[in-house]
């Protein structure tokens, strides 16, 4: 999320038309067509975010700025060109680092929390502890996880929370 990604099309020469439709998970779908013989390019219901990169007729890979999770689906481009007709579909599936915050409840103890991440991250502590994660989803389709450490011996002194996601792992230790 938040950075741009660019899908590119099956280089071929002597392309006579170019179309990307575009699928997403949420809301209508949009197309961006170039024709060659009028050397012409149309687009319809895309946001400005979704474009082509770079003139179709050289390169006609297709740009996406500032993605975000409305992004998510499916990408097809059609390219027609005197060798045949040539598809390449993308699954883009939008992924949101959770935000890591770790603190010490009322009770003393350690309490760790993976904020808004997409999809939900996994949460583990060094030692090991009975904790049951819970979640919380969000309308914008992110997921909070929070996870309480209970250790089985009182003589612990630091706990270290790690977080796992596909976007990346933390790790936090705290004292309380």
């Amino acid at each position: 999320v938040g950075n741009s990604s660019v899908l590119t099309c099956p280089p071929k020469p002597n392309i006579t038309m170019v179309t990307w439709k575009i699928n997403p998970k949420a809301g209508g779908p949009c197309t961006l067509g170039y024709r060659a013989d009028q050397n012409k390019t149309d687009r319809t219901n895309c946001s400005d975010s979704v474009n082509w990169k770079f003139r179709p007729e050289s390169n006609p890979a297709l740009g996406i700025q500032q993605v975000g999770i409305v992004h998510e689906g499916n990408y097809t481009c059609e390219v027609v060109a005197t060798e045949g007709n040539f598809h390449k579909t993308y699954h883009l599936t939008v992924l949101v680092p959770p935000r890591l915050t770790l603190y010490c409840d009322d009770h003393g103890n350690p309490v760790c929390k993976a904020v808004a991440g997409r999809p939900a991250a996994q949460i583990s502590w060094v030692l090991e502890s009975n904790s049951t994660p819970k979640e919380e989803g969000h309308d914008n389709g992110t997921v909070t996880v929070l996870s309480k450490f209970t250790a089985y011996s009182t003589n612990m002194t630091n706990a270290t929370c790690i977080v796992s996601h596909p976007a990346g792992n933390w790790s936090e230790s705290i004292a309380c």
